[in-house]
């Protein structure tokens, strides 16, 4: 049975109008250059310039706050929402956890953009990487080595690693995505779960990493990065293969 003899044709009508009402909010944010904190115009003149009903509006703002565009405070106002990715790693947490119960394809997906990402930028970073921020990095390399050493996880310890290793770049955006990754990995490292021994051999690859970007040597350093994912994507593919 199709979606389309379940769903009413004015079912999809009337969220497509809907979803070109929340554009045409954002359309109208940029459109009088309005800022991060910026108080929002008020329903009733929001109603006016689009031509729509109050009810109408409102369930569009409230898409629009869920999705972190923008901020209602009760008893204030609406406000453009502050920079938030707390939406995106809700939803690409979900379909990560739900594909390890199918194909993984997901999950999957998401170790290649990391991947890409961490493989890819580490030749920048390590050229204005200070022995101060190295002697940073190494101490959660440490921290990793410790826990693993009594058979305790490290995930805190492992995500400050990964952060370290491109905060010098000095960009907010990439650090925000790394976040988000991580965020989403660490729900999908729960599901999969892990051993000592492994816990042993991770700390291990990451003074590997750390030893190649203290010796400023970008291509092994992007090869171990290349290699550490590989085995979480070989980790995922065996999960869901035994399920």
């Amino acid at each position: 049975m199709s979606i389309s003899s379940v769903v009413p044709k004015a079912r999809f009508s009337a969220q497509a109008r809907l979803r070109a009402l929340q554009a045409d909010i954002m359309e109208l944010i940029l459109e009088r250059d309005l800022d991060a904190g910026d108080p929002m115009p008020t329903e009733g003149e929001l109603c006016e310039v689009l031509g729509v009903g109050r009810n109408t509006l409102r369930e569009s703002l409230k898409v629009l706050q869920a999705l972190g565009v923008i901020e209602i405070r009760h008893g204030f106002g609406m406000f453009v929402a502050p920079s938030s990715f707390d939406a995106l790693a809700d939803g690409l947490t979900f379909r990560g956890r739900l594909s390890l119960r199918h194909e993984g394809l997901e999950a999957l997906q998401l170790v290649d953009i990391r991947q890409a990402l961490e493989a890819g930028l580490i030749s920048a970073s390590i050229p204005v990487v200070s022995q101060e921020h190295l002697v940073l990095i190494e101490a959660a390399v440490v921290k990793m080595e410790d826990l693993a050493a009594r058979g305790e996880q490290f995930a805190e310890a492992d995500a400050e690693f990964h952060r370290l290793l491109f905060e010098p770049l000095e960009n907010d955006l990439l650090m925000n995505l790394m976040s988000v990754f991580w965020k989403v990995y660490r729900k999908i490292h729960v599901e999969i779960g892990t051993d000592g021994m492994h816990l042993v051999d991770t700390a291990a690859a990451h003074r590997r990493i750390y030893d190649a970007v203290a010796d400023q040597d970008a291509a092994t350093a992007a090869r171990l990065l290349n290699c550490h994912f590989d085995g979480i994507r070989a980790k995922i593919k065996a999960f869901v293969e035994s399920d």
